[in-house]
């Protein structure tokens, strides 16, 4: 299966985000990111839903909405009313996992979950089949432009395993410090979707810098 990416929004020019989102229409991207900070679960505030339902209304590509707010579950149906395609929390916010996975599946949208640079991926062992995706931090959350975590090559390789023991379909995602070289790397290790910020939209030439990242599976 040909890997997908999922250009984050966070690094895009917000005073031009239309042009941006136009941009992505044309490119091969495959998914939009679009990281929602609470400035409490992380030390950061991103946007609401005011601005995804904006971007709903131009896009052209699924929305991979992440939050990274804590009580994800209290906002299930903005989420979906937004446009979501996947919805996706924290493993860290979510006191209940399993009924929060089933309330984003019955909303109608895909499950997701994310795990932070310090959470093993051992503890989804138990709902991995519930899942369509697992999201892997390989920097902390809360802002763009980090460093890549080296370990996050082990994580992606041990839930790969995990997964094909399993004979599931559920998808690894990666986010933090994705370039053309960690590209590689994450691909390798296992990963389904790259989610890259900087690498794009701070890019000369965005849509060739996504074209690289897509062609890369297919070296």
């Amino acid at each position: 299966m040909e890997h997908k990416i999922a250009p984050s929004i966070l690094s895009s020019n917000f005073l031009n985000l239309r042009s941006e989102i136009e941009m992505l229409n044309k490119s091969e991207a495959d998914w939009i990111h679009c990281d929602v900070m609470d400035g409490v679960f992380v030390p950061n505030i991103s946007f609401g839903f005011p601005v995804l339902e904006q971007v709903r209304d131009i896009a052209a590509k699924p929305l991979d909405v992440h939050l990274m707010i804590v009580n994800p579950d209290k906002f299930i149906p903005e989420v979906k009313a937004a446009g979501a395609y996947i919805m996706n929390v924290h493993y860290e916010a979510c006191i209940h996992l399993h009924r929060t996975v089933c309330a984003i599946k019955q909303a109608g949208m895909k499950a997701a979950v994310t795990v932070n640079p310090h959470t093993s991926v051992a503890l989804l062992d138990d709902i991995l089949e519930e899942l369509d995706m697992v999201l892997i931090m390989s920097v902390d959350p809360g802002f763009g432009a980090q460093r890549f975590i080296e370990h996050s090559l082990q994580k992606i390789s041990t839930l790969k395993e995990m997964i094909l023991r399993k004979n599931l379909k559920t998808l690894i995602e990666v986010d933090g410090g994705i370039n053309r070289e960690t590209a590689k790397l994450v691909l390798e290790a296992g990963a389904d979707v790259l989610v890259a910020g900087n690498a794009i939209f701070k890019s000369n030439d965005p849509l060739a810098a996504i074209s690289e990242m897509k062609c890369l599976g297919r070296l």
